[in-house]
């Protein structure tokens, strides 16, 4: 049996609790005042019926005349009483004649017959039953102030509490900035309870993190704005050199270096937040047929729904030459790029993502399976896709490959 997603909830386990604790408490109170006030009632009743009892013997063994309550062998004396009294005892038992509760009082007259008393005992059973309601209504009452004051309580706790998770998942999106700024942290008079102890290391989590990725971001920014400038020369002496295979290889490396440096520059920029688009209607069909035709590749390009779409095109072609360049460089042909209204999915036919990447995405300067590259292609294209707003997702086919979906809002 599932429960509903609402009873998961601290509020509906607290009230839960509050409302099984405050029952038991009061079942358990209840009780004992029931049993003490009915024990004692009913000593009363029974004390008063053995006196009247013990009158109206000593006027049976007189000859003088009974008691109106008092009778032999009367036929409302219940059968257990009876055969006490027969065998020689006196007892008392509660029984109703007529729909009235009596009280009746019975012991030996002679050998044979039995001599009894009958007291009412209408008032001690309304008295009884008065008290009953009284601790149900009480008990009610004070079940329902103790639910509202525990609601009271707890509601304030589940309000720091989701604001608290309302400012994780804003770090985790990319807020640093967030904090939960909780006023029991900041001032150390105050007695600290658990969930200012969980936002004050919320918040000291958000600012280490903030403090290294700016940090790193930074070194990023430097160290690509530093390697510019030899870079520019070394490409100029590589020029200069004479033909031949020593020169092309010079050549090969200083150019994979500028790349590694300008994919280092817009990842810094990315970082920094400060991109802003230009965006134009653009065919999304002939935009990724263009994409395919200037990265040289042998790409497959399958357009199912073609749309037009606000979008900034220098962008949307950097993300989605990246995905067919890293399709061609990790993966295997053939290499499918499909266009289905605002979803474009580049498909390889190779061993797939790593496992890493498809569950947390791609991370700089990490690749496996001896794969060549710096894992900033993908890194890069995740970027440009969030300041597209659109939403970039990796994913291995079941039959074999690398799925990457581009979803364009």
């Amino acid at each position: 049996m599932r429960l509903p997603r609402w009873a998961g909830t601290l509020a509906a386990k607290s009230a839960a609790f509050i409302t099984v604790m405050c029952c038991a408490l009061a079942a358990l109170l209840g009780v004992l005042v029931h049993v003490s006030v009915t024990d004692q009632t009913v000593a009363q009743a029974r004390e008063q019926a053995l006196s009247r009892l013990a009158e109206a013997t000593g006027d049976f063994e007189a000859g003088d005349t009974l008691m109106p309550e008092a009778r032999v062998d009367p036929r409302g004396l219940p059968s257990p009483l009876r055969a006490l009294a027969l065998a020689g005892r006196r007892g008392t038992m509660v029984s109703k004649e007529d729909g009235r509760p009596l009280m009746w009082a019975a012991g030996p007259a002679d050998r044979h017959r039995v001599l009894a008393v009958a007291v009412d005992y209408s008032q001690q059973a309304r008295t009884i039953a008065a008290l009953d309601g009284s601790i149900l209504w009480s008990s009610a009452l004070a079940i329902g102030a103790t639910l509202l004051v525990g609601a009271f309580a707890v509601t304030r706790v589940t309000r720091r509490l989701h604001g608290t998770a309302q400012v994780a998942r804003r770090i985790s999106a990319g807020d640093l900035d967030a904090r939960v700024d909780d006023p029991r942290t900041k001032d150390p008079t105050r007695p600290q309870d658990e969930v200012a102890a969980v936002a004050a290391a919320l918040d000291g989590m958000a600012a280490s993190l903030q403090s290294k990725l700016l940090s790193e971001q930074r070194f990023t920014a430097d160290v690509a704005h530093e390697l510019r400038t030899p870079l520019t020369g070394l490409h100029a002496a590589a020029e200069l050199l004479p033909p031949g295979r020593p020169t092309e290889l010079v050549r090969d490396r200083v150019a994979a270096l500028r790349t590694l440096t300008e994919d280092l520059l817009e990842i810094s920029r990315l970082d920094a937040g400060r991109e802003r688009l230009e965006t134009d209607a653009e065919a999304l069909g002939a935009l990724a047929e263009r994409v395919v035709q200037a990265s040289g590749t042998e790409t497959e390009v399958k357009v199912v729904r073609d749309v037009w779409v606000e979008t900034d095109r220098r962008r949307l072609e950097r993300v989605l030459g990246n995905l067919v360049a890293n399709a061609h460089r990790h993966g295997r042909a053939p290499v499918v790029l499909t266009v289905e209204g605002k979803e474009v999915t580049v498909r390889d036919h190779g061993a797939g993502f790593p496992e890493y990447l498809v569950a947390h995405g791609p991370q700089r300067f990490r690749t496996e399976g001896g794969s060549k590259g710096h894992g900033l292609g993908l890194t890069i294209a995740v970027g440009q896709a969030e300041v597209l707003g659109a939403r970039l997702s990796f994913a291995n086919a079941v039959d074999g490959g690398a799925v990457a979906t581009l979803t364009l809002p």
